[in-house]
């Protein structure tokens, strides 16, 4: 499936703490904890038909931008390749909750 990021809405559920983008009928999201002073993101799915077109990144952008307005310290938890930018101690405080 071919996607137009240009044409793609990425939409914040805080409810379920998410940030999600839809379409045809697939749903991609990165999903958030939220601590005093910090978002943490632990876990990004896109369906396999949008990979490889840039909804990752389309929605990292935005979760980033709201960690930035929110003057959030963020935590990346969704890729086990940045885990070792966060200390020890917060990634135990984080994972005990």
């Amino acid at each position: 499936m071919d996607v137009s990021l240009n044409d793609v809405t990425v939409t914040h559920n805080e409810e379920t703490h998410r940030f999600e983008a839809g379409i045809g009928g697939l749903r991609a999201s990165i999903t958030y904890s939220r601590f005093p002073g910090r978002i943490a993101y632990t876990h990004t799915e896109v369906p396999q038909p949008l990979e490889g077109q840039g909804m990752a990144a389309k929605l990292a952008c935005v979760a980033l931008d709201f960690a930035r307005v929110n003057d959030l310290r963020v935590v990346p938890l969704c890729h086990p390749r940045y885990q070792d930018l966060v200390s020890s101690d917060d990634l135990q405080k984080l994972l005990s909750r």
